[in-house]
C-alpha cells in the first residue's frame, strides 16, 4: 500500500517538530546567545550608536564593549555574581521548598483527586478544567494526576476517555498562568520583569512586586474553566464520538482514603492559620509588615509584606504541607521533611543549570547597553509606522504564540524576552506588569499544540491507553480548538481590562508613566 498524502496541517506539524528539534537545549542556546551579545558588543561600539537615556534627561548611553580589556576582565570577574544574582534563581528556590514539602507528602495530588471525585456528574467537565488550572500552583503535579484521572472519570461515566483527557490537559497545560492563588510561575516571571524594568527605570522597579497580574490571573481562572468547559462538549466530545473500546484492566476510581481526608482536613485547618497569621502582619493599623506612607490601600501595596511574598507564599506551602504528611505518616521525623526538600532541590537541577547561562546572558546584554539602546530605537520604529495600543499588544501576543511552538519553557523564553520589550513597551507608554501579562496569555494559550512541550510524550502515552493509534499529530488536532478559544478569548479579556483601566493586581497598572 502506498503511504498516506499528508495534508498542510499534518506538514506544518511536521515542520514545527522538525525545527523545533534542531534547536540546541535551552542552556546551550542562552550560552549562544551570551557568546553573540559579546560579538555585537563590539561590533556595535565601534559604530557610535548612541540614544538618549530615557530615564535620565540629557545622559547619552553608548554600547558598551564586552571584548576589549576591560570587559574581558568584567565577563570573568562577574561570572559567579551573574549567576548568583540571576533574578529568578533564589526566589524560585525559596518558593519551592515549601511547594515541594506540599507535593512529595501526597498533598497536592490528594487535594486534586478530592476536589475532581466530588464534582457532581452533571459538572464534571467544568470541575476538570477548574482543577486543571489551578493545579499550577503546584508546578507540574497537575500534568501528571489529572489527564489520567480525567480519562477515568469519562470512562466511568460512558463518556469518551479522551475528552476527559483533554480537558484536564487544557485546564493544566493551556491555563498555565491563570489561578485563584500566587505561585512559583509569578514568582519566576516577575523576577525577569522587574530585573526588565530597571534598565529603564531603577526607581519604578523598586515598587513592583510578583503579585503584578494577580488581580487578572484570578478573573481568568473562571473565564478559562467556562471557554474549557464549552469547547470540550460543544467541539471535542462530538468530534471523538462514542468510545468504542474497553477501559485497561486495573483502572479504578477509588476515592480518598480516610487517613487522605483527615490529612486534608488538618491541612486545612493549618492554612487557615497560616493565612490568619500572614493577614495579622499586615492589615492591623501598626502590623509589622505594613507600610506607612499613604493611604490605606497605599501601606499595603507598598509595603514589606508585598516585596516578602516568595518567603509567605513557601511557608504557607510547608506548613499545610507538613501537617498532611504528619497525619499520614509519610513524615515521621524531621530526616523526613529534610529528604523532602532536598529532592525538591535535586528536581530543580536543570533549573540552576540553565540559571547559570541564562544569568550570563541576562548581564552581558544588560552591561553592554544593548537592551536599553534596542529599547529606544525599537519604541521609535513602532511609533514611526503608528503600531500603538491595541494592535501593539495583538501583535506581541501574536509573536509569543508562535514562539512559544518552538520554545517550550515560560522562564527561558521571558529571560530572552523581557529583556527586549519591556523596554520596547514602557518606552511606549505600557507598564512591565501588561507586558508580562499579555507574554502569559500568549504563553500559555499554544503549550498544548507544541509537540515540544515537556509533557507532550506523557500525554500521548496517557491518551494511547485508551488508542493505541494515537500520535503527536491526533492529539494536536484534538487539542487545537481549546488552544484557538483560550487565546482568543484570554486576548479579549485582556483587552476589555485594558479599556476598563482595572489594574492587574496590586500596584500593577496598565499604563507606565514616562
Amino acid at each position: 500500500m502506498g503511504k498516506t498524502k499528508k495534508g498542510l496541517f499534518q506538514k506544518s506539524l511536521d515542520g514545527i517538530e522538525f525545527l523545533g528539534n534542531k534547536l540546541p537545549h535551552p542552556a546551550t542556546l542562552f550560552a549562544i546567545l551570551a557568546l553573540l551579545v559579546l560579538v555585537l558588543s563590539a561590533v556595535l561600539s565601534q559604530v557610535g550608536i548612541s540614544v538618549e537615556h530615557p530615564g535620565e534627561e540629557g545622559e547619552m548611553v553608548e554600547i558598551t564593549n564586552l571584548l576589549n580589556a576591560e570587559g574581558i576582565q568584567y565577563i570573568f570577574s562577574s561570572m559567579t555574581d551573574n549567576f548568583i544574582g540571576f533574578a529568578p534563581l533564589g526566589v524560585v528556590l525559596v518558593t519551592m521548598l515549601g511547594i515541594g514539602v506540599a507535593e512529595r507528602t501526597g498533598l497536592i495530588s490528594a487535594l486534586l483527586r478530592g476536589f475532581v471525585l466530588s464534582v457532581p456528574n452533571r459538572f464534571i467537565t467544568l470541575g476538570l478544567v477548574f482543577a486543571g488550572i489551578m493545579s499550577s500552583v503546584a508546578s507540574d503535579a497537575g500534568y501528571v494526576v489529572l489527564p489520567p484521572l480525567g480519562a477515568l472519570i469519562f470512562a466511568a461515566l460512558g463518556r469518551h476517555p479522551l475528552g476527559g483527557l483533554a480537558a484536564a490537559f487544557a485546564g493544566v497545560s493551556a491555563g498555565f498562568s491563570a489561578n485563584l492563588l500566587l505561585s512559583g510561575t509569578d514568582v519566576m516571571l516577575g523576577e525577569l520583569t522587574i530585573a526588565a524594568a530597571s534598565v529603564i527605570d531603577p526607581a519604578y522597579a523598586e515598587t513592583m512586586n510578583i503579585a503584578m497580574n494577580w488581580f487578572f490571573i484570578a478573573a481568568s481562572v473562571f473565564v478559562l474553566t467556562l471557554i474549557g468547559t464549552w469547547v470540550t462538549e460543544k467541539i471535542v466530545e462530538p468530534r471523538l464520538g462514542s468510545y468504542k473500546g474497553e477501559t485497561t484492566e486495573g483502572d479504578n476510581l477509588d476515592g480518598l482514603k480516610p487517613i487522605e481526608k483527615k490529612g486534608l482536613i488538618w491541612s486545612g485547618v493549618a492554612l487557615v492559620v497560616g493565612l490568619v497569621l500572614a493577614a495579622l502582619l499586615v492589615l492591623p493599623e501598626n502590623a509589622p509588615m505594613r507600610g506607612t506612607e499613604g493611604s490605606t490601600m497605599d501601606q499595603i501595596v507598598q509595603s514589606p509584606f508585598m516585596s516578602s511574598l516568595v518567603p509567605i507564599i513557601a511557608i504557607l506551602f510547608f506548613i499545610p504541607g507538613l501537617v498532611y504528611g504528619m497525619v499520614t505518616k509519610t513524615i515521621r521525623n524531621d530526616k523526613d521533611v529534610a529528604g523532602q526538600m532536598s529532592d525538591t532541590m535535586a528536581s530543580m537541577g536543570m533549573f540552576i543549570v540553565l540559571a547559570f547561562t541564562a544569568g550570563q546572558f541576562v548581564a552581558y546584554f544588560n552591561e553592554s547597553n544593548m537592551g536599553l539602546v534596542l529599547g529606544v530605537y525599537g519604541a521609535e520604529f513602532l511609533n514611526s509606522i503608528n503600531l500603538t495600543g491595541i494592535p501593539l499588544i495583538l501583535m506581541f501576543i501574536l509573536i509569543t504564540a508562535f514562539i512559544n511552538l518552538f520554545i517550550g519553557s515560560a522562564s527561558a523564553k521571558w529571560a530572552m524576552m523581557a529583556p527586549i520589550f519591556v523596554p520596547i513597551m514602557m518606552q511606549l507608554g505600557y507598564s512591565p506588569e501588561l507586558t508580562q501579562m499579555a507574554y502569559r496569555v500568549a504563553d500559555s494559550s499554544t503549550n498544548i499544540i507544541s509537540p515540544l512541550m515537556t509533557y507532550f510524550a506523557i500525554i500521548i502515552a496517557f491518551a494511547q491507553k485508551y488508542d493505541k493509534k494515537m500520535g503527536i499529530g491526533t492529539l494536536i488536532s484534538t487539542m487545537i480548538p481549546y488552544s484557538i478559544f483560550f487565546l482568543i478569548g484570554w486576548t479579549i479579556m485582556l483587552i476589555v481590562w485594558m479599556l476598563l483601566g482595572i489594574p492587574l493586581g496590586p500596584g500593577g497598572p496598565l499604563e507606565y508613566p514616562n
